[in-house]
């Protein structure tokens, strides 16, 4: 370890004994050597002697220090007394900084014992011809040092000589330290111990670094680790690799013995042919060896399992160590044996490599490993010498790190095709499926919403079906940053112009979710889009005109939705609510006064042209005269009236139910009517129409009793009036149906006298119903008046 210099102030000019100055003062230099602590290998070992010397002349400056080395070396214990000693050292004070004959201004000085004649010397010495002193000197304190630098005894020096000791290399002071064990030699069990001899460790020979490093990191040696880098973490996951070693050789010299089966019994090929199991000859066939890799996959497997419960750093370690040591294995038969994938070596160790592989592509991507960890992760197992049936898996561990240049750039944002051209040549963001699903779910975890979809957008992939499945929720990325408009265009838009859109592999919940999302400005807190979570305000909701078209548009875009009549319920629901949400994700049923009715023809008048219009994904401009600011939440629910409408007559044979459509108008009945009077017109829809209701009612009798109670009995009256007063005598049975289940049903229907009473204060026994409602609407009246 090179000296520290300091600049010191000046000595005082040295005096004759006249009492006048000796010379002109010259600046001083002070040399100090640094005190170091042990470290094996450090070449500073000796505390060296310190000595301080004054020169009057510069140009005498070599002769003075060779005198003054023979000196010191003559009379090493020269100094200050007892009690200064201990804080004293000898120190070479030079008047020129520039040169220096001995390599620097301090002058070593082994340590000596002291004679009797030596402490009777004076305390100072001084050389007349060059005005040189010597003022004190103290004898050097002997630090812990490795062997090979110990200054009492010589040390030999060869490459990898392990046989023996060399020379004089197995003596060592009681401060020499093993440099393999990084121990006291005296504590050194290996010290002289042949094939080993620790003693003749240095550190000039690549062997004996290798088999220090070795010593201190153990199998963590092969990730070319260094010691500072090695934390507990580490040093867990190689103490887990190496007992996994262990039992895996046994395991796998179970496997190559293989397991032997026995002889077919069949009938002697020899000349005699004797009966099966009688001929020496054939007996003496060798037997089918079968080698089974099922007790190596079950050990494999195990482990793997432990390294999910570990830290990141220890799990790293396991599994990159346990992808080395499969890619080791070889089938050692000598032709294809069909044991299934758990027994067979060339199935079993692929299968096993893709968990691997899989894994450790998401910790990289996922856990925040230092580069220089990360970086020799990465080259460990591009190092790994792979089987021909393992040759897929050699880039897999390419994984773009996050500062990357390209990937930064498409996360800001400035970068929207995931490409760029880098001397000549195109250069894609092109990443394995769980990579890309571990940076989806960390960017999700930090909420950066935007971010994951720039990133969706432009990545690549040759997993597209996996692909298309995270690119499905970039709209409800987009809700949740508050762009509710764009997230409404990305449902109908492919990321790829020849993948379809997002809208046809839609499910009837998040078509439903998605509308209350564009009604409300709200979203889920949670991950995805079915989670159970409090909804929390993002942004601006969708206008009313805007979310009737991308509705429509989406139920048209999916037939499976089209024909569901949850969808068709859900948008009339949704458009018939406020835009409050509760944190519940409940919305607030809206009760709409009925427009005036030459409004409502002129609704139904243009909504014709604008269905078709969507139909053929034209983009569509609602006529402002119509859908005006007053009117607008009726106008939406018409146009929706009229899409339900046109459903029935195309598609009534494949729907399952509709008493959740007619459910769904709350307390607008006005729409409702306005539907069912529409479908009179058609007898076989207004037949089938009527005819799912009617199922329906029969199979949830007890749904429909609960229904009722919660929605109470002028709900009821106003549902059942509805029916009752059709001018079209099949409508009207189900009013009658409902009505008989009511009174079937008393018991536990206490709200019933309230009903009887709003049908009493309405006059329905005085309209004109028809025979039967009208003798049905009596008798349930009557019922009650004799309560």
């Amino acid at each position: 370890m090179p000296p520290r210099m300091r600049h010191t102030p000046p000595p005082p000019p040295a005096h004759t004994k006249d009492g006048g100055p000796s010379g002109p003062s010259q600046p001083a230099v002070r040399a100090e050597v640094a005190p170091g602590g042990f470290r094996a290998g450090c070449p500073n070992r000796v505390a060296a002697s310190e000595a301080v010397v004054g020169s009057k002349s510069g140009g005498a400056r070599r002769g003075a220090e060779e005198r003054a080395w023979r000196f010191l070396q003559a009379s090493v214990t020269m100094g200050s007394s007892k009690g200064e000693e201990e804080e004293q050292g000898v120190i070479l004070i030079s008047d020129d900084e520039t040169e220096s004959t001995l390599g620097n201004s301090v002058l070593l000085v082994d340590p000596s014992e002291k004679t009797a004649v030596e402490e009777e010397k004076t305390e100072e010495v001084v050389d007349e011809e060059c005005d040189l002193m010597v003022t004190f000197c103290k004898q050097a304190n002997v630090m812990p040092h490795a062997r090979y630098d110990c200054t009492i005894h010589p040390f030999e020096r060869t490459e990898c000589d392990t046989c023996s000791p060399l020379g004089k290399n197995a003596d060592f002071c009681s401060q020499c330290y093993c440099y393999i064990c990084d121990k006291l030699a005296s504590e050194c069990q290996n010290w002289t111990t042949p094939s080993l001899c620790h003693c003749n460790a240095h550190n000039k020979s690549k062997f004996w670094k290798d088999q220090r490093d070795f010593a201190l990191a153990g199998v963590l040696v092969m990730f070319k680790l260094e010691l500072m880098e090695i934390d507990a973490d580490l040093r867990h996951g190689g103490s887990l690799l190496i007992n996994f070693i262990q039992e895996l050789s046994v395991e796998y010299n179970k496997y190559l013995i293989g397991e032997k089966l026995p002889p077919i019994q069949h009938e002697c090929f020899c000349l005699p042919k004797l009966p099966p199991g009688q001929c020496n000859i054939c007996r003496s066939r060798n037997p089918e060896v079968v080698y089974k890799y099922s007790g190596v996959f079950a050990l494999v497997t195990r482990f793997l399992n432990q390294s999910e419960r570990e830290n990141p750093k220890a799990a790293a370690v396991m599994l990159l160590g346990a992808a080395k040591e499969l890619a080791l294995h070889k089938d050692p038969a000598l032709s294809w044996q069909n044991l299934g994938h758990i027994d067979s070596l060339k199935l079993a160790v692929p299968y096993l490599l893709q968990r691997i592989t899989t894994q450790l592509q998401r910790m990289l991507v996922l856990c925040d490993f230092p580069k220089n960890l990360y970086e020799k992760f990465i080259n460990f197992f591009q190092s790994i010498s792979l089987p021909c049936h393992c040759f897929g898996f050699s880039n897999s561990l390419n994984v773009v790190p996050w500062d990357h240049v390209l990937l930064t750039t498409v996360l800001k944002g400035q970068n929207t095709t995931g490409q760029r051209t880098q001397k000549g040549r195109k250069i894609f963001l092109w990443e394995a499926l769980p990579v890309i699903q571990a940076r989806v779910e960390k960017l999700v975890d930090k909420m950066n919403y935007k971010e994951v979809v720039r990133y969706l957008r432009a990545v690549k992939c040759n997993d597209t079906k996996g692909l298309r499945d995270l690119r499905d929720k970039i709209p409800f990325y987009l809700c949740k940053t508050g762009d509710f408009l764009d997230a409404a265009h990305s449902l109908l838009f492919p990321v790829n112009s020849l993948a379809c859109c997002t809208a046809c592999r839609l499910t009837p919940f998040q078509f439903e979710a998605y509308l209350k999302m564009f009604r409300t400005g709200s979203v889920p807190t949670g991950k995805d889009i079915q989670d159970p979570a409090p909804w929390i305000t993002t942004g601006p909701p969708l206008k009313d005109g805007v979310l009737i078209k991308q509705a429509l548009k989406l139920l048209f875009s999916n037939l499976s939705l089209y024909r569901n009549p949850k969808c068709w319920s859900s948008l009339i629901m949704i458009l018939g609510s406020s835009r409050l949400l509760e944190k519940s994700g409940h919305l607030h049923p809206l009760s709409l006064k009925e427009p005036p009715l030459d409004f409502q023809e002129g609704v139904l008048a243009a909504s014709g042209s604008l269905l078709q219009e969507l139909k053929a994904k034209v983009n569509v401009s609602l006529p402002p005269a119509i859908f005006s600011p007053q009117l607008h939440h009726e106008a939406c629910l018409i146009l929706a009236v009229q899409a339900v409408q046109q459903m029935l007559f195309c598609d009534l044979p494949f729907l399952t139910s509709f008493l959740e459509i007619a459910l769904a108008f709350g307390k607008n009945f006005w729409a409702l009517r306005l539907l069912l009077d529409h479908l009179s017109y058609q007898e076989h829809i207004l037949h089938g129409t009527v005819n799912l209701i009617l199922r329906d009612l029969s199979r949830q009798k007890a749904t429909m009793l609960k229904l009722w109670q919660n929605l109470g009995p002028q709900y009821v009256g106003e549902f059942l009036c509805l029916f009752l007063t059709c001018r079209h005598k099949k409508m009207q049975s189900i009013g009658l149906f409902a009505l008989n289940i009511i009174t079937e049903n008393l018991h536990v229907c206490p709200w019933a006298k309230h009903l009887c009473r709003f049908f009493h204060n309405v006059g329905l026994r005085y309209l004109p119903l028809g025979t039967a409602a009208h003798h049905e609407v009596s008798k349930f009246i009557s019922i009650f008046e004799k309560l």
